[in-house]
């Protein structure tokens, strides 16, 4: 697959994309009522008005029918097995998207069904496509690993852990979305160096679907990616990961942790946060996210706010943090080939995470005479 075909593939999965989600915004007169995200006085809600947020419908039909349409197209684009592979981590991915999808129309699906669901993603994915973790570069671990009762559980875990990250950070208009992109463009170089034709696809159906969301989404927030499309992505981008340390020995686990680190670490660390500082449930929803501190800390006192563009403030929170992610993952990129340097690189963004994170919790960044409470319950 060559890197034109690689650009006409994804150029294929974002215009299926963007038309489906034009679609379902034209549309939300006939739909409202079951998909628009109602609640706006929730914790961690900053939009002020209802919106769509079943924009995953949108991104699993760019990557299925943007697939079908590149290969209708340009039938020699795309190796057999490639495709064969995409469509049988598609099958995979439904269980996933399925529950996320649910609770985007019905409010009712808890975090552990989603998670269990995932679980079930993960396992099926390693049941067609052989996609199960042996090796974690972690002493002791791998050993374990050889067991492959043990692998399954484990790749079950990391993928579940890694859609959720991304559902975690789906806060703000364009940063979930912005993140997938970044994440996948990193994933897929690193196929491109080891000459990985299926991951590289993965990536351009990624990068491609979730561009045709982004139109949508980013600055205005007509469409919001919901609980279906962020635990499909999040699947997609979990399982490049996991294809590239299975089909690729010489790839250290890493150097892919070092590019997926941002959301893995928001997840571990509020995970902490709850159970450990708070006391509650890691799942417990709460506004100390580090992109929820960004925007009352750092985007209130930088941003003016303008009432003929009432999500001036809420698209400005993906520029604060998009630039250093973006650095971060090419970073890996480029230099994460050694194990003992791509672990450095997780660690150095482990430190910048927690000191960004306690200045921002101290009010060391501010928006001067309010407190954090008056902020956040102000419109974006």
């Amino acid at each position: 697959m060559s890197e034109y075909h690689q650009v006409g593939l994804g150029v294929a999965a974002f215009a299926v994309s963007f038309a489906v989600c034009l679609l379902i915004v034209l549309s939300q007169k006939w739909h409202g009522k079951l998909s628009h995200d109602h609640d706006l006085n929730g914790v961690q809600k900053v939009h002020t008005t209802a919106v769509p947020r079943i924009g995953g419908i949108g991104v699993i039909a760019g990557v299925l029918l943007g697939l079908a349409l590149f290969q209708l197209l340009v039938p020699v684009g795309i190796d057999a097995t490639d495709s064969a592979g995409v469509r049988l981590l598609l099958l995979a991915s439904l269980p996933a998207f399925l529950a996320g999808l649910i609770e985007d129309f019905t409010k009712r699906v808890s975090v552990r069904v989603r998670l269990m669901a995932t679980a079930v993603s993960a396992m099926v994915a390693s049941a067609v496509l052989g996609a199960t973790v042996t090796e974690l570069d972690l002493w002791g671990v791998d050993t374990l690993l050889a067991f492959a009762p043990f692998a399954i559980v484990v790749t079950a875990v990391v993928v579940s852990g890694g859609s959720n990250a991304i559902n975690i950070i789906d806060g703000f208009n364009g940063l979930s979305g912005s993140t997938i992109i970044i994440m996948s463009a990193g994933l897929a170089a690193v196929g491109l160096q080891q000459g990985d034709q299926l991951v590289m696809a993965l990536g351009a159906l990624c990068i491609g679907t979730t561009l045709g969301f982004l139109v949508l989404n980013y600055p205005f927030g007509k469409l919001f990616l919901g609980d279906g499309g962020a635990y499909f992505l999040g699947f997609l981008v979990s399982e490049m990961a996991v294809l590239l340390l299975v089909r690729h020995p010489e790839v250290n686990a890493w150097q892919v942790l070092a590019i997926c680190a941002y959301p893995v670490i928001e997840v571990l660390f509020s995970m902490y946060r709850r159970r450990v500082i708070k006391k509650v449930s890691p799942g417990a929803p709460d506004a100390l996210h580090l992109h929820t501190l960004v925007f009352r800390r750092v985007v209130f006192q930088r941003v003016r706010r303008d009432a003929s563009r009432p999500w001036n403030r809420n698209a400005s929170v993906v520029c604060f943090i998009a630039p250093v992610v973006a650095l971060c993952v090419a970073v890996s990129v480029i230099a994460g080939a050694s194990a003992s340097v791509a672990l450095a690189i997780v660690l150095a963004q482990l430190a910048l995470y927690i000191v960004a994170y306690r200045r921002l919790v101290h009010g060391r960044w501010s928006f001067a005479g309010r407190s954090a409470d008056t902020v956040i319950s102000t419109s974006a």
